[in-house]
């Protein structure tokens, strides 16, 4: 198996695009102003157990994708784009999977998506892997919200959430 890394600009800055023979396994958004930065490679290389190989233009479809989001389209990634889930597994991959669901300028709770993915009570599991998913953006984990409605945190960044709830709401 070989993989290959690439950039792709974001409202956010770049993010770090990798790639499987499969598919994308890895969309992060960084949280450094220079996601080149070693340590972002040596994380993935980590979970990879390889050392992805530098491949320019390897994010072009995604970029496309990106930018007709970020102008407001309804994209659904995973419609469009192969994703490689080796980096998640179990209930994390199944609730993921079931946010892949949740339709543009929709929200789920939690809880609900922890129902939905077949285990009622695993409203925290879902967070988890929320927090944890390999694919920013491309799996919208920004789409499920606390149970009051409010929308949480998206990592170290609430903002970034509030952000694409917005842009999905059209606000």
């Amino acid at each position: 198996m070989t993989f290959r890394y690439d950039f792709a600009p974001t409202p956010f800055g770049d993010a770090l695009a990798v790639f499987s023979d499969e598919g994308i396994v890895r969309f992060d958004l960084s949280e450094s102003d220079d996601p080149s930065v070693p340590w972002l490679l040596e994380n993935v290389s980590r979970q990879l157990h390889a050392v992805p190989e530098p491949d320019p233009g390897a994010a072009d479809d995604l970029v496309a994708l990106l930018d007709e989001y970020f102008d407001g389209e309804p994209v659904r990634f995973h419609e469009h784009l192969a994703l490689d889930w080796r980096l998640s597994e179990g209930f994390s991959r199944t609730a993921l999977q079931t946010i892949t669901t949740i339709a543009w300028g929709e929200t789920l709770s939690y809880g609900e998506v922890a129902a939905l993915a077949g285990h009622p009570g695993a409203a925290r599991a879902v967070g988890t892997a929320c927090r944890l998913t390999p694919f920013s953006i491309i799996v919208p984990v920004h789409r499920v919200v606390r149970s009051d409605g409010s929308a949480g945190h998206y990592g170290a960044h609430p903002e970034r959430k509030r952000f694409l709830l917005d842009l999905e709401s059209g606000r």
